[in-house]
């Protein structure tokens, strides 16, 4: 309690505090929000979101134990956290040194202002209908296709690993990448919106135990990126010629024409509700400052 105490004391006396901040002082806070705001941004983008999750739920735990004096917790983590920190940078390398590289290729300014926010590219049932008889095409034939799908989490990182692309999304691109003998047929393709990205992009493999062994290095990495992000990503046996669908770290096989529709239709519809949610309710401020101005 002595804690809550402080915080109480620090509020009373806030008026104080307030008289003896100069200019210094307001820039000084200014700043530090502003590299706040950089850093949440920039982790949102990345695999650190997630672990920024896990750190607060821990946080949250460790200050119920400040408040019923559960000493042993406390010291544990005392002990703990300097190994803690120095576990995060070495976790976190990759991410930590693709964002330093950004800030010294680009204007701060462009890094500050949320660059990484782009305008939303729906996700239209026509795109789930090519990709559905894209991959119904190669399963009869037997062709192998890993087809990632993004939704809220960026998938940059794997884009970067593969080659641009940037077209629509159409059955006829789809088994042209995948064809057999063809240079991009090697490794996924990433669909963002209603086109494809990139292709012959590397996903990292999942080590989940609980797979069939008969599964391939295929089903391995469209179960590996699903667990890192929220992307969807559907899979075409080269062996079977059966259509699989890994999400959440769950793989569903042996799925046929309808039920993939279902799938796709069903699990991105979330995101393009959120999204024409927020449209309507910009849609609705404007019309309400038109009418103001009108009156």
């Amino acid at each position: 309690m002595r804690r809550f105490d402080e915080v109480i004391d620090y509020l009373r006396n806030f008026s104080v505090y307030g008289t003896i901040m100069d200019l210094g002082d307001v820039l000084e806070i200014l700043i530090i929000a502003l590299l706040v705001y950089y850093v949440l941004v920039w982790m949102k983008a990345t695999r650190a979101w997630t672990l920024l999750k896990g750190l607060i739920v821990i946080g949250g735990f460790l200050f119920i134990a400040s408040i019923f004096k559960m000493n042993t917790i406390l010291w544990m983590a005392q002990n703990v956290l300097g190994i803690a920190v120095t576990a995060l940078v070495v976790i976190l390398q990759p991410e930590l040194r693709k964002a330093l590289e950004e800030l010294g290729r680009k204007n701060i300014l462009t890094n500050i202002i949320p660059s990484t926010v782009r305008s939303y590219e729906g996700f239209s049932e026509e795109t789930v209908r090519e990709i559905v008889k894209a991959c119904m095409e190669m399963g009869k034939v037997r062709t192998g296709a890993l087809i990632v799908i993004e939704k809220s989490v960026s998938l940059q990182d794997y884009v970067r690993t593969g080659i641009d692309v940037d077209g629509l999304v159409t059955n006829q691109l789809l088994i042209n990448i995948f064809e057999k003998n063809t240079p991009l047929h090697d490794g996924a393709v990433i669909v963002r919106g209603n086109r494809v990205v990139a292709a012959t992009c590397y996903l990292p493999l999942s080590d989940n135990l609980a797979l069939s062994k008969e599964l391939g290095t295929r089903h391995r990495a469209g179960v590996g990126i699903s667990e890192v992000s929220d992307s969807i990503t559907v899979i075409v046996s080269e062996e079977t010629g059966r259509v699989s669908v890994a999400y959440e770290g769950e793989l569903s096989r042996n799925l046929d024409a309808e039920n993939l529709r279902t799938f796709l239709m069903h699990n991105m519809r979330t995101g393009d509700e959120e999204n024409k949610t927020k449209r309507k309710g910009r849609n609705r401020a404007k019309d309400a400052d038109s009418e103001e101005i009108n009156k």
